[in-house]
This record gives structure tokens, sequence and C-alpha cells, in this order.
């Protein structure tokens, strides 16, 4: 059996479900924007954690990345600013999820952005 790279991808995984179930856990679900937009980069998050836990690459810690920064500024380019509940999440969730991310890009040994002067690939 493989043995799994990183232990952040299960993280951001736990996120993704999170991401998926906030809406109804904290109240916001008749948001449908807010709503709409926890459930589908939940999917997301989950589908590239999993594939990163299965066959780790680069750019797929990147997608976690760019997943996480969106979601940071998702409520503001959505206008969902005033479900606090569901910004709150948004922003505190994503921080998180770019922080995983960019953790494992500068740490991997492999292709770890800190390592050699190369890039990851």
């Amino acid at each position: 059996m493989k043995q799994m790279k990183h232990w952040q991808d299960p993280v951001n995984a736990l996120l993704g479900a999170w991401l998926i179930a906030c809406p109804w856990v904290l109240g916001f679900a008749r948001e449908t924007t807010a709503m709409s937009n926890m459930v589908v980069i939940g999917i997301a998050l989950i589908a590239v954690a999993m594939g990163a836990i299965l066959v780790p690459q680069a750019w797929e810690e990147w997608t976690e990345a760019a997943l996480g920064l969106w979601l940071m500024v998702s409520p503001w380019v959505l206008g969902f600013t005033h479900v606090q509940a569901a910004r709150d999440t948004a922003i505190l969730t994503g921080v998180v999820v770019l922080a995983l991310a960019v953790w494992v890009l500068f740490s991997d040994k492999d292709w770890g952005l800190l390592r050699d002067g190369r890039t990851a690939g």
C-alpha cells in the first residue's frame, strides 16, 4: 500500500466536506449564491485533495491554493458579504486551505519551492 505523502491533503478534504455542510449547519442555505459557492468549492476541494492523496502532483497543490484564494474573495465577488456566517466561513476556510497548500508547495522534498531554486512542476 502506498503511503500518503502530505497530511495536509486529507485535512483539505475534510474542509471540503465542511464547506458542503456549512450552509445547513450555519443556517444560510436559503442564500443560494453563498450556498452554491460553498457546495461547488467543497466538491472541487474534495476532488483535488483526493487526487493529491492518491497521485500527488504539484498542480493539485496549486489548485488547492487557487480554491483557497477564491474562497477568500468570493463574498465580495459574488456579493454575499451581508451574510456574516457565509462570509466568515469563506474567509477563514480559504485562509486555512491556502496556508496548507502553500505549506506543501514550500516544503515538499520533490517539488518544494524552496528547494535548490527549482519551481514546482
